[in-house]
């Protein structure tokens, strides 16, 4: 089993992408297409024309790396731009990690409904333990990355 610690931002290119492209091509796209750098430690996810068919490029400290999934029923569909994910570059997307293991899974995200969560202290005087910070001694909780593992 590998196990990969996601980044905290997850970019989707929206057009089919031949699958036949590699590291260098991939990263081409990033550029052009999404208007990244794919050595910023960001996650690409890069779809086929058919939908049944997964590349992912990210930069793995010392080289990039590319992971590739290939259904054998059934196609990955992407979300479209809302008022939850931005839009990125010409033909990009930006989703939360967790969105990406939902994709991964073969959850539909256009039907997925992201309930009202708290998200910091943003003017309240509330902590993130949602305690006063004052009366728990926590002044902030460490941000948590998110994993994801997969069986090679």
């Amino acid at each position: 089993m590998l196990s990969l610690s996601l980044p905290g931002r997850v970019f989707l290119c929206l057009l089919p992408t031949d699958m036949r492209k590699s590291f260098d091509s991939l990263a081409g796209l990033v550029e052009q297409q999404l208007g990244q750098d794919p050595l910023a430690g960001d996650l690409f996810v890069f779809r086929s024309k058919r939908g049944d068919r997964l590349k992912l490029l990210y930069w793995d400290s010392d080289g990039l790396a590319i992971w590739y999934k290939r259904l054998e029923e059934g196609t990955f569909v992407f979300p479209t731009a809302d008022t939850e994910r931005a839009k990125v570059g010409e033909h990009g997307l930006v989703i939360r990690p967790a969105e990406l293991a939902m994709l991964l899974d073969g959850i539909d995200l256009a039907g997925a409904k992201r309930r009202k969560r708290y998200h910091g202290h943003q003017g309240s005087r509330r902590g993130a333990c949602g305690h006063y910070p004052a009366l728990c001694g926590i002044a902030s909780l460490p941000r948590r990355r998110s994993a994801v593992s997969f069986v090679v």
